[in-house]
């Protein structure tokens, strides 16, 4: 901090690198920063890494998940305590919103320390055709709004060719609530975390038809380490803990690898027809 020059090559570098995020009270988008007056901003930027502290509960979702299930003060030790703390949260939530409230004050998974928002969910939950993806990315995390970038656009457009609209009839989410920074590929340990909220958000849900958009979701939803493009265009049957029967499973490529390889957009299309169908039975 003595020297702003050093400072701001600094983070000149780290935003070249990919990281958009550096955390303070609040998170900062670095190139906001750089845009900055280096006078102004010197006393403030990367005073110390902090943790935002979860908002006191205000809606009695809320105030339900907090009592069930305190929210720890300090970080937790290990993924084991992690994935306990999840587990307990899951089995108190009976709602959507207890549930929602529960992944706001869960503490346990490091990707909300630099996020800028928690994204839950997305689109009518009535209807029961639910898509679970990897994680959110950058347009995701400004907005706390799941697949709103690059990517979501373009899985909206080609559902939108079989009758499908998160407006009207279908729901979506991820396997992780928060951004890993630079959209990095979650780790093992962040998806084991999470988990049992997912499973949790699943059998709230309760879909008739489930939709794993990616190789990352359908290896951590199925269990399954065989890559995506031996999995898709099958039709799988998931069942966990928390629900009283098995939902067909369909998996479909990211959006995200159509962007890069548009050629596959075939295969996806033959994917989308086969839902399409599944529906219609």
């Amino acid at each position: 901090m003595e020297n702003n020059i050093q400072t701001f090559d600094s983070l000149r570098w780290y935003a070249q690198m990919g990281v958009d995020l550096c955390v303070e009270a609040e998170p900062q988008e670095i190139t906001a920063i750089l845009a900055s007056n280096p006078a102004e901003r010197a006393s403030s930027a990367f005073a110390g890494d902090t943790v935002r502290a979860a908002a006191a509960p205000t809606s009695t979702a809320e105030r339900v998940l907090f009592q069930a299930a305190p929210q720890a003060k300090e970080p937790l030790s290990s993924i084991a305590d992690a994935v306990a703390e999840a587990r307990r949260l899951a089995d108190a939530a009976t709602t959507l919103d207890e549930l929602e409230a529960a992944v706001r004050i869960f503490n346990g998974c490091s990707l909300k320390k630099t996020a800028s928002n928690t994204v839950f969910a997305q689109g009518v939950a009535a209807s029961r055709l639910m898509f679970i993806g990897e994680a959110p990315g950058a347009e995701e995390d400004r907005s706390g709004v799941p697949f709103c970038g690059p990517s979501g656009q373009l899985l909206d457009k080609m559902l939108s060719f079989i009758g499908l609209s998160r407006a009207e009839n279908f729901y979506i989410t991820n396997c992780l609530f928060w951004r890993p920074p630079g959209n990095r590929q979650p780790s093992a340990d962040e998806l084991a975390i999470c988990l049992p909220l997912v499973e949790k958000h699943i059998a709230l849900i309760n879909p008739k038809i489930m939709v794993l958009v990616g190789g990352t979701a359908t290896s951590a939803i199925l269990n399954d380490t065989r890559g995506i493009t031996r999995l898709r265009g099958q039709v799988f049957s998931y069942k966990n803990d928390y629900m009283a029967e098995a939902v067909p499973v369909h998996v479909i490529y990211h959006p995200s690898y159509l962007l890069r390889q548009p050629l596959a957009k075939k295969q996806v299309w033959a994917d989308l027809l086969a839902l399409k169908a599944a529906l219609t039975a």
